[in-house]
């Protein structure tokens, strides 16, 4: 992706190699344009800036819509924006819906341990019982629903 620049300023955002071919119909271009000539034509690469530290369950990020010049690079960079409470509610269901539905998934692939005919000693019979109380007690936890890895109880 590129940008025009004229005077210093952003002429055109999202620029392209046709839409610079285009407007010098009457100039034979190279297949491989150099970084001089197109800069020669006001024509810069933009570099995507990545975004700072946010926390996705509060804030939002959006992608900038014209490029400044940073450093000597026209870069897009990104805004970090907090979240209305309704955006915070929407996305804290969200996650709990995601969460309770790997925690069920869990509970029905663990549930033939519970069974009567189960091949498992009574004593691996009450680590999985235990496994799956620490799975249905998952929600109860004050992380919730903000769980890390280490949260999730380990299966036997």
């Amino acid at each position: 992706m590129y940008v025009k620049i004229e005077d210093g300023s952003v002429a055109e955002f999202p620029y392209t190699i046709n839409k610079l071919k285009a407007d010098n119909p009457n100039v034979s271009f190279p297949a491989e344009i150099s970084t001089e000539t197109l800069e020669n034509y006001g024509v810069y690469k933009i570099t995507y800036l990545e975004p700072d530290a946010y926390d996705s369950s509060t804030q939002y990020v959006s992608r900038n819509a014209t490029p400044t010049l940073i450093d000597g690079a026209w870069s897009v960079g990104c805004t970090i924006q907090n979240k209305t409470s309704e955006e915070i509610a929407a996305h804290t269901a969200m996650v709990e819906t995601d969460l309770r539905a790997t925690r069920n998934k869990l509970l029905a692939d663990s549930d033939w341990t519970q069974m009567n005919d189960s091949p498992l000693t009574n004593e691996v019979k009450t680590a999985w019982a235990t496994y799956r109380q620490e799975l249905r007690d998952l929600s109860d936890l004050d992380a919730w629903p903000n769980l890390d890895d280490a949260d999730w109880p380990v299966a036997p």
